[in-house]
C-alpha cells in the first residue's frame, strides 16, 4: 500500500500540528510505503517572499526529520525537485472541467477570507491530483476539509482513464475520525490563526509564556478545582499516562494548589516529551548540508518513479 502526504512549509509548528497530523504521519511509515513531500509549489499560492519560502522549506524538512521521518523507510522530498509533477498537472488540466474546480470549497473559503483569486489558487486541486496520481498512491490521509480534493482527484483520474485506459490509480481518502482536537491556550482549537498556540520548539521562555497564558477559571488556592473543564488538564492528557492523570486529578480535588502549579506541571511534561526531538533538530539546523543531501536522496527516489510513470503517460497521449 502506497501512502502519500503533502506537508505545507508553514514555519513554526505547534503541539496541535504534532498530535493532529505529524505524529500519525510518522507512525504511518510502518503501515505501508510512505511518500511525503514538502509542498513548495502549493506554498506559492500564498507566499511571495523568496527568503521566507526557502527558510520555511528548510525548517519544515528539519522539523519532520527531527520528529521521526526516516529517509530510509520513506520517500521524503521537496515537491519542486521533481518537475514531472508540473507536466502531469498540465496534462490533467485538459481532463478537468471548469465546473469541477468552481465547486471547490477550499477556493471559495480562501477567496472569502480575502486571499487574492488567481489561476494558481483556482487550479490548486489539479496540482494536488498530479501529486497523488504521479506516484500511484493508494491512500491519502487528509482532514475532513480535504476530502473533496481527493474526490476531485478521483474524478480527474476517471476522466483521463476513460480516454487512455486504466493508467491512473484511483486513490482513497483516509480520514482519522479520532484525530485529537488539541485545545489552544484559550480553549478553542489550537491554530496560528487564533494566536493560541504552544510551540514545540523554540526559546524555553517563549514556550513557558505560552503555557502560563492558558485561560482558566478564577478559583483560588484554597478551593478544589474541576479538572473535567480545565484547559490545562486537557493538554496534560496528551502527555501523561493514566496513573499520572489520576494523580493530577487528585491534586485538582485537593485545595492548596493554584492553576499556576498545574501549568508548571504541564510545561515540564511538554519539555520532557520534546527534548529528544529538540536535540536532534538542533543538530540538523547546524548541518544544512546533511539535510539537503537527505532531501536530494528522497527526490532521486521520487523522480525515478515519477519519470517511469510519465514515460507511460506521454506515450499514451502522443507526446
Amino acid at each position: 500500500m502506497r501512502i502519500l502526504s503533502g506537508i505545507q512549509p508553514s514555519g513554526i509548528i505547534h503541539i496541535g500540528n504534532y498530535f493532529g497530523m505529524i505524529k500519525k504521519m510518522v507512525e504511518s511509515q510502518d503501515d505501508g510505503e510512505l511518500f511525503a513531500f514538502i509542498a513548495s509549489y502549493h506554498a506559492l499560492t500564498s507566499v511571495k517572499d523568496k527568503e521566507f519560502l526557502e527558510r520555511n522549506i528548510f525548517e519544515a524538512a528539519v522539523n519532520f526529520l527531527a520528529l521521526g521521518m526516516d529517509p530510509e523507510k520513506s520517500t521524503f522530498w521537496v515537491q519542486s525537485d521533481v518537475k514531472e509533477v508540473l507536466e502531469l498537472y498540465w496534462l490533467l488540466s485538459n481532463h478537468t472541467s471548469m465546473g469541477l474546480l468552481e465547486r471547490a470549497h477550499s477556493y471559495k473559503d480562501k477567496t472569502a477570507k480575502g486571499i487574492q483569486a488567481n489561476h494558481g489558487l483556482f487550479s490548486y486541486p489539479v496540482l494536488m491530483a498530479a501529486d497523488i496520481l504521479l506516484y500511484d498512491s493508494n491512500v491519502v490521509p487528509v482532514g475532513k476539509d480535504q476530502i473533496q480534493h481527493v474526490e476531485m482527484t478521483r474524478d480527474i483520474a476517471t476522466s483521463f482513464n476513460n480516454v487512455y485506459g486504466d493508467v491512473l490509480v484511483l486513490p482513497t481518502a483516509k480520514v482519522d475520525e479520532i484525530v485529537a482536537t488539541v485545545p489552544g491556550t484559550d480553549g478553542a482549537k489550537m491554530s496560528k490563526s487564533y494566536g493560541n498556540t504552544i510551540d514545540m520548539f523554540g526559546p524555553k521562555k517563549t514556550i513557558k509564556k505560552q503555557v502560563m497564558s492558558i485561560v482558566t477559571d478564577s478559583k483560588d488556592l484554597n478551593e478544589a478545582k474541576d479538572y473535567t473543564t480545565c484547559n490545562i488538564y486537557k493538554l496534560c492528557e496528551l502527555f501523561m499516562s493514566e496513573d499520572e492523570l489520576k494523580e493530577l486529578q487528585q491534586r485538582y480535588a485537593t485545595p492548596g494548589e493554584g492553576y499556576g502549579h498545574f501549568k508548571l506541571t504541564l510545561l515540564d511534561k511538554i519539555n520532557e516529551h520534546f527534548e529528544p526531538y529538540a536535540i536532534k533538530r538542533e543538530k540538523l539546523l547546524n548541518n544544512p548540508k546533511e539535510v539537503k543531501e537527505i532531501l536530494a536522496f528522497g527526490a532521486s527516489k521520487a523522480r525515478k518513479i515519477a519519470s517511469a510513470k510519465m514515460e507511460i503517460i506521454r506515450d499514451l497521449v502522443g507526446l
